[in-house]
């Protein structure tokens, strides 16, 4: 029977941890667009600086075509990052 080097059982089993960390713990695109016509805006319109009102909000999820933005949601916890082993439901 053949035995396998300690590097390989190494790097495969980390190579498996890391596909298992990150399916289902990532998060889903977030894209800065204006709420009103949902065109995507650079980063920088979503962060306040010092109290001032900023143009943009987060968008989680979906695509974007023509610059706009569709298929996703405002709300993060609405957004399915999906991936093996995840329910969606928000797991536990």
């Amino acid at each position: 029977m053949r035995r396998l080097r300690s590097s390989t059982v190494v790097l495969g089993g980390m190579g498996v941890l890391a596909a298992t960390i990150t399916s289902c713990g990532s998060e889903p695109d977030r894209r800065c667009v204006d709420p009103v016509t949902r065109e995507k805006l650079p980063s920088y319109e979503c962060e306040s600086r010092g109290g001032s009102t900023t143009r943009g909000t987060y968008y989680y999820g979906g695509s974007v075509s023509d610059n706009r933005v569709s298929g996703g949601s405002f709300d993060k916890s609405a957004v399915d990052t999906g991936g093996f082993g995840c329910s969606g439901s928000g797991g536990g």
